[in-house]
C-alpha cells in the first residue's frame, strides 16, 4: 500500500511539473508574441506627397508592414530616408519593413523637373554640373546661346527658343525674341517653366504663374490662377496643373485643347501642338484636341503603369513604370521607333522627334533630324 502511496505521489508531482514546464513555455511564446515596436512614418513636405501608413503606429516584432509613398501633382517620388535598415528597397516608393525595433522614416518628395527638352527643331539637356548642351536648329541662337550657362537645374525649349530655370528659381532664355518670349529676366520664386510656340510660362513656389511672348490666342491669361504646380505650353495654348489634381487652360481651342475641365486625380500635363495629355494617379491617361488634325496621338485610353507624358505635334509619349516608352500617333519622321530603349528615366518630344533619357545618363533620340536635333551620341547627363 505504501508502494502505490509512493508511485501516486510522484506520478502526481510529475503531472504537476509537466504541466508548470508546459506552462512557462507557452508563457514565455506568448511574451515574445507580444513585444511591439513602434513605426513613425513622415513625408518632407505635406504640399508634396503623402505615405500609408502615416503618423505613429504600433507592430508585432517581425511583423512585415507595407509601405506606400504617393507623390502630389507635380511632384516625384525621390526616396525613403532615416531608419531605413530593414527596409526592402529605399528607392521604390511601394516598399515594405521589418519591424525588429522602434524606427522614424521620412518619404521624400521634389518637384519634377526635367533634364531634358525638345523644342521644335532642337535638343537640350542638363549636365551634372549645371551647364547645358543642345542640338539641332541654330539660326536665333536657340542652341550656341546656352553655352554661357551654369547652375541649371531644369531646361524647356519652344519652338525656336530655349529656356533655363536656375538653381535660385530665377530664369533665362535665348533664341527668337520676335514676341518678347525671351523677358524673363525679372522672373523670380520660379519652381518649373514650359515653352510653347512663342510663348514661355513660369510656375511660381507660391502656386501662381505667369507667362510672356506672343498673346494672339490668349495663351498669357494667366494672371488669376492659384495653387498651381506644374505648367505646359503648347503651339498656342497654356495648361496648368493645380494641387488638387484639376487641370486649367487658356489660349487657343481650335481643336479642343482646351476641354480639360472635367479632367481629376491629375499628377502630370503635357502639351503638344494643338493636343493636350494628362498623367492620372494610378498610371492611366487622357488626352483632348487635335480635331481635324488627329494622326493617332490621342489613342491612350488603353495605357496603363505610366509614369510619365510628352506630346508633340503628332505624336504622344508614354515612359512606362518598367523604364520602356511607347508613342502613338505620327511616324512620318521615325519619331515612334523607341522599341529598344530601356531604363528610361525622363522623356521629351519635339514637333517631330523624341528624346529619352537614360538612368545611366545617356541620351536616345529618335524621328526628324535634318537639322542634328537628335544628334544626342556622346551627351552623358545625370538625372
Amino acid at each position: 500500500m505504501k508502494k502505490i502511496l509512493i508511485w501516486r505521489r510522484r506520478h502526481y508531482l510529475a503531472r504537476v511539473s509537466t504541466f508548470l514546464i508546459v506552462g512557462a513555455l507557452i508563457a514565455g511564446m506568448v511574451g515574445c508574441d507580444l513585444a511591439t515596436y513602434d513605426l513613425t512614418v513622415s513625408v518632407s513636405s505635406s504640399e508634396a506627397g503623402s505615405t500609408t501608413p502615416h503618423g505613429t503606429h504600433t507592430y508585432y516584432s517581425g511583423e512585415r508592414v507595407d509601405l506606400a509613398a504617393t507623390p502630389k501633382a507635380g511632384y516625384q517620388f525621390v526616396n525613403w530616408t532615416g531608419d531605413v535598415g530593414e527596409v526592402d528597397d529605399v528607392d521604390d516608393p511601394t516598399t515594405t519593413i521589418l519591424m525588429n525595433d522602434d524606427y522614424e522614416i521620412t518619404a521624400n518628395f521634389l518637384p519634377f523637373k526635367p533634364m531634358i527638352a525638345a523644342g521644335g527643331w532642337h535638343t537640350v539637356g542638363v549636365e551634372s554640373d549645371g551647364t547645358v548642351v543642345a542640338t539641332g536648329h541654330d539660326v536665333y541662337d536657340q542652341c550656341s546661346g546656352v553655352s554661357s550657362w551654369t547652375g541649371i537645374d531644369q531646361v524647356a525649349a519652344g519652338e525656336f527658343h530655349t529656356v533655363g530655370l536656375k538653381s535660385n528659381h530665377t530664369v533665362v532664355a535665348v533664341g527668337l525674341n520676335f514676341s518678347k518670349q525671351l523677358d524673363v529676366g525679372a522672373w523670380t520664386s520660379i519652381l518649373q517653366v514650359a515653352a510653347g510656340g512663342n510663348h514661355t510660362v513660369g510656375c511660381c513656389l507660391n502656386g501662381t504663374a505667369v507667362a510672356v511672348g506672343s498673346n494672339a490666342s490668349g495663351q498669357l491669361a494667366v494672371d488669376g490662377w492659384m495653387d498651381i504646380v506644374q505648367v505646359a505650353a503648347g503651339y498656342k495654348h497654356t495648361v496648368g496643373l493645380k494641387d488638387d489634381g484639376h487641370v486649367v487652360a487658356v489660349g487657343d481651342n481650335s481643336y479642343g485643347q482646351r476641354d480639360v475641365t472635367g479632367w481629376t486625380d491629375i499628377i502630370l500635363v503635357a502639351a503638344g501642338k494643338f493636343h493636350t495629355v494628362g498623367l492620372k494617379k494610378g498610371g492611366t491617361v487622357v488626352a483632348v484636341g487635335a480635331v481635324g488634325y488627329n494622326f493617332g496621338q490621342l489613342a491612350v485610353g488603353s495605357w496603363v503603369n505610366v509614369s510619365q507624358v510628352a506630346a508633340g505635334a503628332r505624336h504622344t509619349v508614354r515612359l512606362s513604370d518598367d523604364g520602356t516608352v511607347y508613342v502613338v500617333g505620327s511616324n512620318y519622321n521615325g519619331q515612334r521607333l523607341t522599341a529598344s530603349w530601356e531604363d528610361i528615366v525622363q522623356i521629351a518630344a519635339g514637333l517631330e522627334h523624341t528624346v529619352g533619357l537614360k538612368a545611366g545618363g545617356t541620351v536616345y533620340a529618335t524621328g526628324h533630324s535634318s537639322y542634328g536635333e537628335c544628334d544626342v551620341e556622346g551627351w552623358d547627363l545625370i538625372p
